[in-house]
């Protein structure tokens, strides 16, 4: 994976694990993956809250929010964080979710403003491309 420095600054992700999901093992290697690829990742741990997660999005000045979901309380949990970001004045924050999506729902998720939704099996390549144009999109904004 190519090392990482949009605008000579590092990529900030806030990654987070919303609602009940306790699997924790996959959203361990995004964040490895990530951290090889030169990003700032900041982890939350399990069983954040929608706002306990926009609330960590602002503190750490993240340029990108990165929500993985298996829980199937997606429709739910997602346009909470959508909406506590917007309730912060933080709603330039790229959100990027993934998990185990149907694509209805996926579709739904992007049109409430969601950057990208990625489903299991997203190649670790695929999903920094994605953290980067979310982030270039932030920055250009």
């Amino acid at each position: 994976m190519a090392t990482l420095k949009t605008q000579q600054k590092k990529i900030r992700v806030l990654l987070a694990k919303v609602g009940l999901d306790g699997h924790d093992r996959g959203v361990k290697v995004i964040a490895r993956a990530l951290s090889d690829a030169g990003m700032e990742v900041i982890y939350t741990g399990l069983r954040q809250t929608p706002e306990q997660v926009a609330y960590a999005a602002l503190q750490e000045d993240a340029d990108v929010v990165a929500i993985s979901i298996l829980s199937g309380a997606h429709m739910t949990l997602v346009p909470d964080v959508l909406e506590h970001l917007k309730k912060l004045g933080a709603s330039d924050i790229p959100v990027v979710v993934g998990g185990i999506i149907p694509d209805d729902d996926a579709k739904e998720l992007k049109r409430l403003g969601v950057f990208e939704v990625m489903g299991p099996g997203t190649p670790l390549k695929q999903l920094v491309s994605v953290i980067e144009a979310a982030a270039s999109a932030r920055w250009k904004s």
